[in-house]
């Protein structure tokens, strides 16, 4: 069996951890949309069950991708691609629509990082996309 570069294992710890934590986020955004739907703010309700959603998705994304990291699954590259790719589309996103500044370019500094690594050949490699 290949030995798992130490990036990798960083990777797959950060999005395990990440998508654990993104999980707890996006449960609590369905019971606050709930209870705003409940009190009679049905838009407010109906909009943070949508980034709920959205969360819930990205989360359990992340945490496959962690997990198919850890074991070098070559399915895990590209859910890594993936989930990089939709923090950068959300973070431009963030940007155009009026977000920090710093946040939005911080936020897109990462996952680019990530990307350039995911792409390096010896990374490929690892996962069995070479």
């Amino acid at each position: 069996m290949q030995q798992r570069p130490t990036g990798v294992t960083i990777l797959a710890i950060l999005a395990i951890i990440g998508g654990v934590l993104g999980l707890c986020g996006s449960l609590s955004l369905f019971g606050l949309g709930g209870l705003a739907a409940v009190s009679g703010e049905v838009s407010t309700g109906a909009m943070t069950g949508l980034y709920g959603g959205l969360g819930l998705v990205s989360s359990l994304i992340y945490l496959a991708f962690g997990v198919g990291a850890w074991l070098l699954k070559p399915w895990a590259w590209i859910l890594g691609v993936i989930a990089a790719g939709l923090s950068v589309v959300s973070n431009v996103l963030s940007l155009l629509g009026g977000g920090t500044l710093i946040a939005a370019v911080i936020g897109l500094i990462i996952p680019v990082v990530i990307l350039w690594y995911l792409f390096r050949p010896e990374i490929k490699a690892a996962f069995g996309r070479a």
